[in-house]
């Protein structure tokens, strides 16, 4: 199973919409999606504070960054799981 993070913080509208376009792309049988509100970490603040929301691979450490779709998303997780 892919594990993917969602780097987000409370409050954050593109954040709910990126999370809402995240539920009808990823495959809850092979993906795993965990929000990580980054306002509790000084380092991931510091890293993604201007640029929330943002789809990590937790394997690869790639990101597709905001504004993403299902058709991008979709792009991004088979292009990651190419690179294994």
């Amino acid at each position: 199973m892919r594990q993917f993070l969602l780097m987000s913080s409370v409050g954050c509208h593109l954040c709910d919409a990126a999370a809402e376009v995240l539920v009808g792309s990823l495959d809850p049988q092979q993906h795993l999606l965990d929000e990580v509100d980054i306002a509790y970490d000084d380092a991931l603040m510091a890293k993604y504070a201007l640029l929330i929301p943002v789809l990590v691979d937790e394997l690869s450490g790639q990101e597709l960054r905001w504004p993403f779709d299902v058709n991008s998303v979709r792009d991004f997780v088979t292009s990651v799981n190419q690179k294994g």
